[in-house]
């Protein structure tokens, strides 16, 4: 994991809110994962672009997601090869690949994920998420 700018402080600062919000994301419980995300924030994938101003406007983009994985037996979700970029003492880029696993431990999926971080006085949120394929790496490389 590569690190730019401001400190090694806040490049570990980002990444354990990544990690904490991939542990609350695989228990499926939408209400772990809402205080993650900034207000507003901006989804974007194959289903296209949701701008998401509060958290009951994610719940309702989140929950057809979560209801999807239950009953596909998901058990848990890892980012892995993230690559992060400090880009201000406020912003942070953090592109990776989220892996998605079974409850068996048998791999579900992976996808590309790219992650805008804000931070704000409460810590660290996710201001936006880009899904992309996975082998999309971070810029410069």
């Amino acid at each position: 994991m590569g690190a730019t700018g401001i400190s090694k402080n806040e490049a570990a600062a980002v990444m354990q809110v990544l990690a904490d919000y991939y542990r609350a994301f695989s228990t499926l419980d939408l209400q772990k994962i809402l205080p993650f995300f900034h207000q507003p924030s901006l989804l974007v994938g194959q289903q296209g672009v949701f701008a998401v101003t509060n958290h009951a406007e994610l719940a309702v983009v989140f929950t057809p997601t979560m209801e999807g994985l239950r009953s596909r037996g998901y058990g848990r979700s890892e980012l892995s090869q993230p690559k992060l970029s400090l880009l201000s003492a406020t912003a942070a880029l953090v592109i990776g690949v989220a892996e998605r696993y079974k409850t068996d431990g048998q791999p579900l999926d992976r996808a590309g994920v790219t992650y805008v971080m804000q931070k704000t006085d409460a810590g660290w949120k996710i201001a936006v998420i880009v899904l992309h394929d996975p082998g999309v790496a971070a810029p410069g490389e």
